[in-house]
C-alpha cells in the first residue's frame, strides 16, 4: 500500500461517517523503519510521524527536521520518567501519559522548560494486566489530576486488545473523552483505522500499511 492509498481511504471513511473532510490526522508510524523509507514518505509530503522510543527518535529526527519544514512528531510508545525531558524537547505531542508519577514529572519539566507538548492520556480500555494505560475506573480522576497540574490535555489514546472487536474500545474511549470534555481521540491503526474514524478518531496511527513490514532483526 502507499501513502496516497491510505489518505484516499481516510477521506472515504470520513465521508462515510459524515465527518468533516480532513478532520483526521494521519500519524505515519516510523518506528524501526530505515531512514530511506522515512525520507521517501517525507518527500511525498507527509509531515506528521509517530515514534515508540525516545532514543530511536533522537537518532533519527533532528536531521530530518533540519531538512524538512513543519515536521510534527508524536511519541506513541510508553514513556519512562527518566526519558521525559528528552521527550519534551523533541516531540510535539505525547500520547502515552498513563500514571501520576509521569504526569507530575512532565508538569515539573514544563515549568522548567516553559512549554509542554500536547498531552494525550492513554487509557487501558481492555483493563489488560500487562498493558500500559490508565485503568478505566481511574480515567476520570487521572484526567482531572493532569488538568490540575496544568498539563495541556488534548485527548485520549487507546490500543484495543488484539483479540477483541476494536470498535467497542473506540466507542468506550470516545465516551470517556466526551464526559471529560476532550475532543482528541488517538485510536486506530493499519488494520482498523476506518472503524476508528467512524467512532470519531482525530488521530490514527498507521505504520506498516505506509512503510511496508518492519524488520525487527536489524538493530
Amino acid at each position: 500500500m502507499s501513502l496516497t492509498e491510505i489518505t484516499t481511504r481516510i477521506a472515504a471513511a470520513e465521508a462515510a461517517a459524515g465527518r468533516t473532510p480532513g478532520s483526521t490526522t494521519l500519524i505515519a508510524v516510523s518506528k524501526v523503519q530505515p531512514n530511506e523509507r522515512v525520507e521517501a514518505v517525507l518527500q511525498e509530503g507527509q509531515r506528521c510521524f509517530g515514534e515508540n522510543r525516545v532514543q530511536e527518535a533522537q537518532g533519527k529526527w533532528p536531521g530530518f527536521m533540519e531538512s524538512f519544514q513543519g515536521v510534527d512528531l508524536h511519541l506513541i510508545g510508553p514513556l519512562q520518567t527518566n526519558k521525559a525531558r528528552a521527550a519534551m524537547e523533541l516531540f510535539h505531542a505525547i500520547h502515552s501519559v498513563d500514571r501520576p508519577k509521569l504526569a507530575s514529572t512532565l508538569a515539573r519539566l514544563a515549568q522548567e522548560i516553559g512549554s509542554c507538548p500536547d498531552i494525550f492520556v492513554q487509557i487501558n480500555t481492555g483493563d489488560e494486566g500487562q498493558k500500559a494505560g490508565c485503568p478505566i475506573g481511574e480515567a476520570d480522576a487521572f484526567i482531572a489530576e493532569c488538568r490540575g497540574l496544568d498539563l495541556p490535555v488534548k485527548g485520549l489514546m487507546c490500543i484495543p486488545p488484539v483479540d477483541e472487536e476494536p470498535s467497542l474500545h473506540f466507542a468506550l474511549l470516545a465516551k470517556i473523552a466526551a464526559r471529560n470534555g476532550l475532543s482528541g481521540l488517538s485510536m486506530g491503526m493499519s488494520g482498523d483505522f476506518e472503524s476508528a474514524i467512524a467512532q470519531g478518531a482525530t488521530h490514527i496511527r498507521v505504520g506498516s500499511a505506509i512503510f511496508g513490514a518492519r524488520d525487527y532483526g536489524e538493530g
